[in-house]
């Protein structure tokens, strides 16, 4: 059967909105808390790159919630407001006592922060200064779980583990990518970039972040049949 111009951009199947779920859904906001949402405290836009293919770069919008001064949880949105992954991110302090194992699944923050790629829309860069100096010093370890710059219109196969841009030539963000962000917010991602010079990374980068800076190989997820237990010790 044909793809409908709908499906071909990427817009999920399916019938409109019916009356009845109209209702259900303003009558839950008006009873129900949504307090997860409600504790999203900033909207942050940057980019990012597929672990097992850097020449596929996005534009993404990750709205924060804070759980502590250490630990930020990040919804991940696409340009067209497609909810497309999450991103967790941690101090240096806390990445440290990761497992080896478990930091090659992180990325840094810090040339993403210093080079102006990472950008608060709309917030004057005097009150976004403190929190991007802590950014920098950060880790982040991002899924992206619908791959719709490659057409996707439903979360297809397995989540993809997602890096931060660096200065490595194969892996800095499209020119075009940037400008197209930039006009869109009326910024300037070389201006900020120069406004940030006195940002600091960590003050030792950990190795085990951007795994593949070092190590040449990306780090990607394979669905494979396993046997079912039926019975197990819990806890």
């Amino acid at each position: 059967m044909a793809s409908t111009k709908a499906e071909k951009e990427g817009v999920p199947p399916g019938k409109p909105v019916s009356l009845g779920s109209q209702m259900l859904d303003k009558g839950a906001q008006m009873l129900q808390s949504l307090t997860p949402i409600k504790e999203m405290s900033q909207h942050a836009c940057t980019f990012a790159l597929y672990s097992q293919d850097m020449s596929r770069q996005i534009e993404t919008h990750h709205f924060v919630t804070r759980i502590n001064q250490d630990f930020l949880q990040c919804a991940v949105y696409d340009s067209s407001g497609r909810l497309i992954g999450v991103e967790y991110i941690v101090s240096d302090r806390i990445f440290d006592t990761l497992p080896p194992d478990e930091q090659k699944l992180w990325h840094s923050h810090a040339y993403e922060i210093q080079s102006g790629l990472f950008v608060h829309p709309r917030v004057p860069e005097t009150v976004a200064m403190p929190e991007l100096e802590n950014l920098a010093k950060s880790y982040g370890k991002f899924w992206c779980t619908w791959q719709t710059d490659r057409g996707d219109n439903l979360p297809i196969g397995p989540p993809s583990l997602m890096m931060s841009p660096q200065e490595d030539i194969q892996c800095m963000v499209k020119p075009e990518l940037v400008k197209k962000r930039d006009d869109k917010y009326n910024i300037s991602t070389n201006a900020i970039c120069g406004s940030r010079t006195e940002v600091m990374g960590p003050g030792r980068l950990n190795p085990m972040a951007d795994y593949w800076r070092e190590h040449n190989k990306c780090l990607a997820v394979d669905v494979e049949n396993t046997e079912m237990k039926k019975l197990t010790v819990f806890p």
